[in-house]
């Protein structure tokens, strides 16, 4: 089995994407290009995270060509923190750990296929109210890959194979089952479509005195999807993860 190190290090490369700032309807209020960065240091145990963004979102190709950037950061990783999860695909999630009284909560869920990243971030006021989420479209520098069309509901009914692997709060090791789900039309009630194939359902209030799960999808390919499902409990606390790989 994989360590959640090795799981990372699928992520590595230079990503070059958009961010774009919707509100809780899904309406696009912003949005910038970006250059991410993930580099492996001299030592084996060593990460080199960057992240440029401009303000004209129709920038493209290498920082040199594109000017000075509106905001940049570095960060240097060694260890992960126990908020975030990475399945052997490279995929992740990650997000509060604990739900707490005038608190503000939120997650973000990060799918990796080939060339492409899809990721979302979501945002919760302090009285746990849902108001916003960045959706977050990468593609590997050099590369030709595409985004993929919108999803419409119907395009996910039916049979799917695959299989499923949960990693739990006190246990950083996958449990992995096989898994055949049928989805029908109220499995996706609520979930909120977006661009680049994906979607997400979330509760508009989180409440630490009530279980709930914040989940998201990716369809990468024709015949592909991903599903990933972050669990709370009663208390509040983070309880499980798991992400779901499917085809037919």
């Amino acid at each position: 089995m994989t360590s959640q190190w090795d799981n990372f290090l699928r992520n590595l490369g230079e990503w070059h994407g958009t961010f774009a700032s919707l509100d809780s309807q899904q309406r696009e209020q912003s949005r910038t290009s970006s250059i991410l960065t993930l580099e492996q240091g001299d030592d084996a145990r060593l990460v080199r995270f960057g992240l440029q963004r401009w303000e004209d979102a129709a920038l493209s190709g290498p920082a040199a060509e594109r000017g000075a950037p509106s905001s940049a950061m570095q960060q240097d990783y060694r260890t992960l923190g126990k908020q975030v999860v990475f399945f052997p695909s490279g995929t992740f999630c990650k997000g509060s750990q604990q739900l707490a009284p005038g608190t503000a909560f939120g997650g973000e869920f990060g799918f990796i296929a080939g060339d492409r990243r899809h990721r979302l971030v979501i945002l919760y006021s302090e009285a746990g109210r849902f108001e916003r989420s960045v959706l977050i479209r990468e593609f590997r520098a050099g590369t030709a890959t595409e985004e993929q069309p919108s999803l419409a509901a119907e395009q996910l009914f039916g049979s799917w194979q695959g299989e499923e692997a949960t990693i739990s709060a006190d246990w950083p090791e996958p449990s992995v089952q096989a898994i055949t789900i049928t989805i029908e039309p109220a499995d996706l009630a609520g979930v909120r479509w977006l661009p680049d194939a994906g979607g997400f359902r979330v509760p508009e209030q989180v409440s630490h005195r009530q279980a709930f799960l914040v989940e998201a999808w990716w369809k990468p390919g024709p015949d592909q999807l991903e599903h990933l499902i972050r669990r709370y409990d009663g208390t509040g606390a983070w309880q499980s993860a798991s992400l779901q790989r499917l085809r037919r």
